[in-house]
C-alpha cells in the first residue's frame, strides 16, 4: 500500500472523529467514526486483498461500541472503547507470550525479522503499553469533559504510541536478523 494512502487508512478515521466531534458533537463523531473505519477497511481490502488483523479487530469494537453510544444515546460506550482495544491487546500479547506463543511475531512477522529474544522483549513490552493505554484512558475520560477526551484520545493516545513505538527501535535494531537478499 502507498505509504500516504496507509496513512489515511490507519488515521483518517481518527481524524474524522476529532473534527466530527468539533462540528456536531460526540454522536456525529461516533456515527462518522464508525462509517470511516469501514471507508478505511474496504480501501485496505480494496488494494491489499487482505484485511489486516488489528484494524479489524479495532473495527469490530468501534462497531459494537458506537452502535451501543448511538442506540442508547450515552456517550461511555465510545469512551470505553480505547480501554477494551487496548486492554484485548495487551491481554492477548501477555496471556499468549504466558503460553508460549508470541503473537506480536505472528502479526509483524512478515515486516521485519527479529532472533527470537527481540521477539519476546518486543511482544511483553507492546503487551505492558497496551495495558498502560488502556488503564490511562480510563483515568482521563473519567476525570474530563468529552471534548477534552476526545482531544485526548487524537493528541495524547496517538503520539503516545508513536513515541512508544520510535522508543523500541534501538530494541529491534539490537535484535534484527541480517537480511538475506
Amino acid at each position: 500500500m502507498p505509504p500516504a494512502v496507509k496513512l489515511a487508512v490507519e488515521i483518517g478515521p481518527l481524524a474524522i472523529f476529532f473534527g466530527g466531534n468539533a462540528y456536531r458533537g460526540i454522536f456525529f463523531a461516533t456515527a462518522a467514526f464508525m462509517v470511516a473505519m469501514a471507508v478505511a477497511l474496504a480501501v485496505s481490502y480494496g488494494i491489499e486483498r487482505r484485511i489486516p488483523t488489528l484494524p479489524l479487530v479495532t473495527a469490530v469494537v468501534v462497531g459494537v461500541f458506537g452502535g451501543l453510544t448511538l442506540w442508547l444515546q450515552d456517550e461511555i460506550f465510545i469512551k470505553l472503547k480505547p480501554t477494551i482495544v487496548n486492554a484485548l491487546f495487551g491481554l492477548v500479547l501477555l496471556g499468549g507470550m504466558a503460553f508460549g506463543k508470541n503473537y506480536l511475531r505472528t502479526v509483524l512477522g512478515s515486516a521485519m525479522a527479529l532472533d527470537e529474544r527481540g521477539w519476546h522483549k518486543l511482544a511483553w513490552r507492546w503487551g505492558f503499553f497496551f495495558l498502560a493505554m488502556a488503564a490511562l484512558n480510563e483515568v482521563v475520560w473519567r476525570n474530563v469533559s468529552t471534548d477534552t477526551w476526545v482531544s485526548f484520545k487524537v493528541f495524547g493516545l496517538l503520539p503516545l504510541t508513536f513515541a512508544f513505538a520510535l522508543a523500541q527501535v534501538p530494541l529491534m535494531q539490537r535484535h534484527a536478523l541480517p537480511d538475506e537478499s
